[in-house]
């Protein structure tokens, strides 16, 4: 109904929301008199009037904002556009923000060529430490008390397709801020905390994603380092790497290698995480040490941030 314009002001302040980071009303939860008001009016206004028009066209409306002159700006910020506005709430750059949790591990498994793309199907239970729901178990009497690890292709699934369990959430999604879905959140919060970088660095999900990088990275990039570098650069940022950045990556794969060759245990029980097989042409102690290089890129900043 023309007259009532709050479902797709509503709707179109979501989107937004997912894309910059924010709403234009900051307050997505709450669009009454309590919630912030709008900061661009108008530009709420002709959004929603726009979705209204084009008759509630969802793809259509994605396409709108992410071809914008406002979502294609830089991220790039100045030290003075920090001080005067620093949640770019007046939109004078690029939106630049950590990925959803979801998407920090869909990104890692796209990027190492294991992702599973198959749309529809029953949900999955990827990997996660032995012990959780049984912690939570209450007896025979309920479902669900005991986890079954999905095996093959399914753990590699999006993790929109992730089993979802509410008293014992994903542990590895819910570190990234994930809600527990116990009630409706239509704004997440986004945190920055070292037990992040702990699960990028030791989640089997995300060590394996590492080794699968390495081992596309050493059979598709050739044998020059540098090489390597800028291909799996390019798989998990989208840009090449500086100069610098080689070196200190070509640096850290030529220790790496002389200490897994020292190590074969090591090198060895670092290739067989995951149930994904390696390619055993490789030689494992240069498969190992490629890794820890793709795992270091990985768990780069700018990996799992939006920008």
């Amino acid at each position: 109904d023309p007259a009532n314009p709050l479902p797709a002001r509503v709707t179109v302040n979501r989107y937004w929301q997912m894309v910059f980071g924010h709403g234009i009303v900051k307050t997505a939860e709450d669009f009454g008199s309590q919630g912030e008001a709008p900061v661009h009016v108008e530009l709420l206004d002709w959004v929603a009037t726009e979705f209204i028009q084009t008759g509630w066209d969802v793809k259509r409306m994605q396409r709108l904002i992410v071809t914008s002159a406002a979502y294609r700006q830089s991220s790039h910020v100045t030290p003075e556009l920090i001080e005067k506005d620093p949640e770019n709430r007046l939109l004078a750059h690029g939106p630049r923000f950590r990925l959803p949790a979801e998407m920090v591990r869909d990104n890692a498994l796209a990027a190492s060529g294991l992702l599973n793309g198959e749309i529809g199907g029953p949900s999955v239970s990827p990997y996660q430490p032995k012990g959780l729901w049984e912690e939570m178990a209450f007896g025979d009497v309920f479902s669900a008390q005991t986890y079954v690890q999905s095996a093959g292709k399914d753990l590699y699934r999006r993790s929109m397709y992730t089993f979802w369990k509410r008293t014992v959430p994903p542990p590895s999604l819910s570190t990234f801020d994930a809600p527990d879905r116990e009630k409706c959140t239509a704004r997440r919060a986004l945190t920055n905390t070292p037990l992040q970088a702990l699960v990028l660095m030791n989640d089997p999900t995300y060590v394996e994603a590492a080794r699968a990088l390495a081992q596309r990275t050493l059979i598709e990039a050739g044998g020059n380092p540098a090489n390597r570098i800028q291909f799996a650069f390019r798989q998990a940022t989208g840009r090449k790497p500086s100069t610098e950045e080689v070196q200190l990556l070509s640096s850290l794969a030529q220790k790496q290698v002389a200490l897994y060759r020292r190590d074969k245990p090591a090198a060895s029980a670092l290739v067989h995480v995951g149930e994904s097989p390696f390619n055993p042409k490789l030689n494992p102690s240069e498969l190992a040490a490629w890794t820890v290089v793709a795992s270091s890129i990985l768990n780069l900043d700018e990996t799992i941030t939006k920008e």
